[in-house]
């Protein structure tokens, strides 16, 4: 069974959040197709490696928005991540999210 990471679900999973904690999942990114991935759900918006060892972080700011951004699993000094800029729900599409400043695409879905 998957349970997808909408809005809502981001919405009470954070004001909920304690300590960060990685499920397993089912993710997708523009230009990696769909892989097997650990969802960790914090705070503020969730974390999943890409399949080239990069990691997408997906910071929830409002309801139904929130800011990508890309980069190295362990940054070294000096180091920033990509912008990817804002994100939106994919309309009937319960767990993708579209926008960035060049149309990229993500899904999450949990497996329970």
């Amino acid at each position: 069974m998957k349970i997808f990471v909408t809005g809502a679900v981001l919405l009470a999973g954070l004001a909920l959040a304690g300590p960060a904690h990685a499920a397993p999942g089912q993710c997708s990114f523009t230009g990696y197709g769909s892989f097997a991935c650990d969802v960790t759900a914090d705070g503020g918006g969730i974390t999943f490696a890409l399949p080239d060892g990069q990691v997408f972080v997906f910071a929830h700011v409002a309801d139904g928005e929130g800011i990508g951004y890309i980069g190295a699993a362990e940054p070294g000094p000096g180091s920033f991540p990509q912008d990817l800029g804002t994100f939106r729900p994919v309309p009937d599409e319960a767990g993708c999210w579209q926008g960035g400043q060049d149309g990229t695409r993500f899904c999450a879905a949990l497996l329970q």
